[in-house]
């Protein structure tokens, strides 16, 4: 929890307010995660689980819940970059981004354009205002020729900007989910949740180890989001209620030599 207080308290969140959340999140648990039984929800049993006085509960209960909404730079952003990195005609023969031309390629070309693009993945906003809003948020820029480059090979989002946010929240709450379930797995673990850890390194052996980390992740994640482009393509046939979503993530931490050994867990 250290990094998340730091984080907290540089943001302004106080304890007060962290504890109120935390008040109201106990008891949305206790009622929709532990106590499954709707007959068992009663505030007595909510207080004895979750040590809340119930007059705090009576209270937290009728207030209305908050709207979890994600940031249409992460809706629409998201799906094209995932497209561009990830898809023909999109990607070249060494399976990088082209470098798109805004609108249709002249005298009929086939050269990939930005325009097709946005249009594969929304008819509902002009192109030209999904170009400015990803030149704004750093996602592509102009080059000398004009035409539209993506300025990485991922999706990065701004520092400190609504996406970033977004997808440290949505991220850290898997990492978590998917350790929790690990250990309360009676059998084998179901989640994928595996490091590599090296200590006693010179702080050239750490950056050469982190260069070489990043360039693997980003390949392994290339290659997991353009299958993911493939079996996401038209056709499943399955209703909206039997979706299921996928999130596979990788991460990558420098800090000061604990002596704690290395290898791989």
């Amino acid at each position: 929890m250290r990094p998340l207080v730091g984080l907290m308290m540089r943001s302004g969140l106080t304890f007060p307010v962290l504890s109120d959340a935390l008040r109201a999140l106990f008891i949305d648990v206790a009622i929709n995660d532990i106590l499954t039984d709707p007959k068992a929800r009663t505030d007595s049993r909510i207080s004895l689980l979750t040590g809340v006085h119930r007059k705090e509960i009576k209270r937290l209960r009728e207030l209305p819940a908050d709207a979890a909404t994600v940031p249409e730079v992460v809706t629409l952003a998201g799906q094209i970059v995932a497209r561009w990195v990830g898809s023909a005609p999109y990607v070249d023969a060494h399976g990088q981004p082209r470098r798109l031309r805004r609108g249709g390629s002249p005298a009929g070309g086939r050269d990939a354009d930005f325009d097709s693009l946005v249009a594969s993945i929304t008819t509902d906003v002009r192109p030209r205002a999904v170009l400015d809003d990803l030149l704004a948020h750093g996602v592509v820029y102009m080059d000398p020729d004009d035409r539209v480059q993506l300025n990485n090979a991922a999706f990065i989002p701004r520092p400190g900007g609504e996406a970033q946010v977004f997808y440290f929240s949505r991220n850290l709450h898997d990492h978590i989910a998917a350790a929790v379930a690990n250990i309360g797995a009676v059998d084998v673990a179901p989640f994928l949740d595996r490091s590599v850890h090296y200590d006693r390194l010179t702080p050239d052996q750490a950056r050469a180890l982190q260069d070489y980390a990043r360039a693997a992740a980003l390949g392994v994640l290339l290659d997991v989001n353009r299958r993911a482009m493939e079996l996401a393509g038209p056709g499943s046939g399955e209703a909206a209620a039997d979706w299921r979503r996928v999130n596979f993530g990788v991460y990558l931490f420098d800090d000061r030599d604990s002596g704690e050994g290395g290898g791989l867990s």
